[in-house]
């Protein structure tokens, strides 16, 4: 698998949640960011992980977070998703081969989805999890007028874990940076200065908890998870 280090943005203002703090808030108890975390640690290939949170928040983490695993550090984040991943990658140690980003609030995600990611990565290639799209697209004017059709078949929803060779990851977000490109997906960056992106299989039901809906649609998939483990 290649020695891991993932990094883990979560340093947004949950203003689409209320100005909640969506990694904070609970699943049948617990922290919608443990449950995103449990999987990594128990990956034996991760040898690091890095949180990004808001610089006050990062100054005083939960007593939870700084007791988790030897692995999980916390970071300050920056203004932009961007920056805080730079951080958040610029923190990890030396020697790592794959650098994998994965969303704070997307709390679904498996070992499977994770291994098929860095296997790509392992290759020289970005590795993006995915789903295809099974709704009809529409492209829209100013107006919201329909103006195309596209074919929905050449179509994924991407999603993270998104997984890349680490000194080249380190090396796009650096050329990002210096020309303030902020780009709401690492992959978009990663290709943008000479990398290439592969997607990979993630699953239907790997949420990003955004909206208060989401919520209600999390606790649902855990409970059906959990009956049907």
């Amino acid at each position: 698998m290649g020695r891991i280090g993932v990094v883990v943005p979560a340093a947004g203002t949950g203003q689409r949640m209320g100005g909640r703090k969506k990694v904070f808030l609970e699943l049948a108890g617990e922290p919608i960011l443990r449950y995103t975390l449990r999987p990594f640690i128990g990956h034996p290939h991760v040898e690091a992980i890095r949180v990004a949170l808001p610089a006050g928040e990062a100054s005083d983490p939960p007593s939870w977070l700084q007791d988790l695993d030897p692995r999980v550090k916390v970071v300050a984040g920056g203004a932009s998703r961007t920056e805080s991943v730079y951080r958040a990658l610029l923190a990890l140690p030396d020697g790592l081969e794959v650098g994998v980003v994965h969303d704070g609030a997307r709390p679904f995600v498996t070992h499977e989805i994770l291994e098929r990611c860095v296997e790509v990565a392992r290759k020289g290639e970005g590795g993006v999890a995915g789903w295809p799209m099974v709704d009809t697209l529409k492209e829209v004017d100013a107006s919201q007028q329909v103006v195309a059709t596209p074919d929905r078949s050449r179509y994924w929803k991407a999603q993270t874990p998104q997984a890349f060779p680490l000194e080249q990851l380190l090396a796009a977000y650096r050329q990002s940076m210096e020309r303030d490109f902020h780009p709401t997906d690492d992959s978009a960056l990663f290709a943008r200065f000479g990398g290439t992106v592969r997607m990979v299989e993630g699953g239907a039901w790997n949420l990003k908890v955004t909206h208060p809906a989401d919520l209600v649609l999390a606790e649902a998939l855990l409970k059906w998870k959990r009956e049907d483990a």
